[in-house]
């Protein structure tokens, strides 16, 4: 090996204890050190314990020194890599845990006329100015002898949504930054729990959810039929305008679902059901961005009775979709197999 290679695989080696050591005294995490270590020993041992490679290629078959030194690198920069990514990850938990902490705690600041005989309704809404006051303005006060508290979750909204969403009985609490829609509804569910209602809903601030058919969700649940509710547009009607691509991947999704969980459900991604109030705190709920199938998985694996009931999904009022396909399809997939597996 020149001395020039020399010289840079042994600077490179006293930078990664550098960095080791300095993130060490910082933060304390062991892992940092020992991944700055283990980088250290493997460049300064190509240059004073080459034969290491050897002896290591002659067990992977591989006759070439360049080759082992090659793959071994290859393998270490996808661990720091992995590391790195996990460290972004449990940051960005950290952060929304944060976030949703700060808006119970805006939430504990607002009276509401919650418990016994409630529903609370959560609606989570991202820039939905043009539509979240008709939204809430069509809720009934009361269904079948249950009031019904909405529950407005601005979730990171740049626009007017929240102050559009107050008014009179209305729980309104602000994201202040985006978690997603199950990071919007997980907050939902805190403040319903809270407030120990009987029945919780979720539905859509865009407007595709008519509150005309809130009653025939709950009903299940108040007749005893059920725990958990879900609409369904392939029973009911779609005018949401949806892409046959679109369409096709909800079939693909819907019966992947019904093959893991022995479930017979048909619209596996609506976002308008209702929940026993009691059975929440059961649900193991971790997805920020694809909360649907979770919380159907979930409700599977608790032994939650489940029902579908006709609904009907309207044209979108304003706006456009926020959900591009591919990476909306990757994530459902990621989710419902970790879900499911966990």
């Amino acid at each position: 090996m020149s001395s020039t290679l020399t010289v840079a695989f042994v600077a490179l080696a006293i930078a990664a204890l550098a960095w080791g050591f300095e993130r060490y005294r910082t933060r304390f995490v062991r892992a940092d050190l020992l991944l700055a270590g283990g980088v250290a020993v493997g460049l300064l041992a190509v240059v004073f314990a080459p034969a290491v490679y050897d002896q290591i290629g002659s067990l992977l078959d591989i006759r070439k020194r360049y080759v082992t030194v090659s793959l071994l690198g290859t393998v270490a920069l996808l661990a720091c890599v992995f590391y790195l990514v996990s460290i972004v990850r449990a940051n960005r938990d950290r952060i929304n845990d944060l976030t949703r902490s700060l808006s119970l705690e805006q939430a504990n600041a607002i009276k509401a006329d919650g418990g016994g005989e409630t529903i609370g309704v959560v609606i989570p809404a991202y820039n939905e100015e043009a539509t979240i006051q008709k939204v809430v303005n069509s809720l009934p006060e009361t269904i079948r002898g249950y009031s019904v508290m909405p529950i407005v979750v601005s979730d990171g909204s740049a626009d007017a949504t929240a102050s559009r969403a107050r008014s009179d009985g209305v729980t309104v609490v602000e994201h202040h930054l985006n978690q997603g829609q199950g990071g919007a509804l997980q907050t939902g569910f805190a403040i319903a729990m809270r407030e120990e209602v009987s029945i919780v809903v979720t539905m859509d601030g865009d407007g595709q959810h008519p509150s005309d058919r809130l009653e025939r969700m709950v009903s299940p649940i108040i007749d005893d039929e059920a725990d958990y509710v879900m609409g369904s547009r392939h029973k009911g009607t779609d005018y949401s305008g949806n892409s046959a691509v679109r369409r096709a991947g909800i079939y693909v999704f819907t019966r992947l679902i019904n093959l893991l969980t022995k479930s017979e459900v048909t619209d596996c991604t609506n976002g308008f059901r209702a929940i026993r109030g009691s059975e929440l705190p059961k649900l193991t709920l971790t997805e920020e961005r694809f909360s649907a199938p979770e919380l159907i998985i979930e409700a599977r694996k608790n032994g939650l009775r489940l029902q579908e009931v006709p609904i009907t999904i309207a044209e979108r009022q304003a706006g456009e979709t926020k959900k591009p396909q591919l990476s909306y399809a990757i994530g459902l997939m990621r989710t419902i197999l970790t879900t499911w597996i966990r």
